[in-house]
């Protein structure tokens, strides 16, 4: 069995682009940074940051672009994929992207706490979720 998941909380380095392709599907990119801190050995705070590009497909999409802005902290679950591309100057070239499949707003919009935890409601995120599963009572469940 194979697995393609990828999980980050990180934030915004530019506010969402979004577009439609030729077929009238939204698609939506941003790029996120996640950081790592560390102490060398001589006990310097070192930090390594990591950009991750994103795209968001349909209604999903639609939601991060509206909702997501430029240093925002979220959360992106979803898969890598990897694709070449030749580009202006005939240059090949690689880009990795995570397609987001789900997506959680860690801040309010109008939060002026950057290192706030408040959540907002993650059902803008499941509504991305094009199926149409019944919600679950948990007392119907058997264990």
């Amino acid at each position: 069995m194979d697995l393609n998941k990828a999980m980050i909380i990180g934030r915004l380095t530019r506010d969402p682009e979004s577009r439609t392709t030729p077929q009238g599907t939204n698609v939506t990119s941003f790029s996120l940074a996640t950081n790592f801190i560390w102490s060398d050995a001589s006990g310097n705070k070192q930090e390594k940051v990591e950009y991750h590009n994103i795209v968001a497909w349909r209604k999903l999409g639609e939601i991060c672009a509206q909702y997501l802005q430029k240093g925002r902290r979220v959360y992106i679950e979803g898969r890598i994929q990897t694709h070449s591309y030749t580009d202006k100057n005939g240059v090949q070239k690689t880009r990795t992207e995570i397609i987001a499949d789900n997506m959680i707003m860690l801040e309010s919009k109008g939060s002026s706490n950057p290192n706030s935890n408040m959540s907002m409601p993650q059902s803008t995120a499941s509504e991305a979720k094009e199926d149409t599963k019944e919600e679950i009572n948990i007392e119907e469940v058997p264990f």
